[in-house]
């Protein structure tokens, strides 16, 4: 079983702007029950589906696959819960660990936050300065609540 460790921030000022390339992400969900969420993603030319589990705290299961491109925009366009997630994401290199800045459009558009993947969930790690307050146990940040509740009706 593959595990995924994850704390989201706030960010604290602009000066993650001018840091990593920006990448377009488009994403839905086949499932976005707490017990079992099934994302579809597109990244490029690359295309995976997750599966992951319930969090405990920072952790939970997580299993991830290649699939072909041409399925998974069948999938967002035609199965996926609606709206599809996009966004721009930015993987910014800090002190050993990749931080990844999304920034969200559509529904969500004005929402922006971090996330750093960590090895365990009491990994002492630094921050850099533009990261604010942590919002890792608020489910509002969960990409599959923002379908049900967009950032644009908060």
């Amino acid at each position: 079983m593959g595990v995924e460790i994850e704390r989201k921030f706030l960010l604290a000022g602009d000066e993650w702007r001018s840091l990593g390339e920006p990448v377009l992400l488009r994403q839905g969900y086949l499932s976005s029950q707490p017990d079992r969420v099934v994302r579809v993603r597109i990244e490029g030319e690359r295309a995976t589906m997750t599966i992951k589990g319930r969090s405990s705290g920072a952790t939970r299961g997580e299993w991830e696959y290649e699939i072909p491109l041409a399925d998974a925009n069948e999938l967002l366009d035609q199965l996926c819960e609606k709206p599809i997630i996009e966004k721009y994401r930015r993987r910014i290199p800090f002190a050993g660990l990749t931080w990844e800045v999304d920034e969200f459009l559509g529904a969500n558009q004005g929402l922006m936050f971090a996330e750093v993947e960590l090895e365990s969930e009491d990994q002492q790690f630094d921050k850099p300065s533009w990261i604010g307050d942590e919002v890792t146990d608020d489910p509002r940040y969960y990409n599959s609540s923002l379908i049900r509740l967009p950032f644009s009706q908060w």
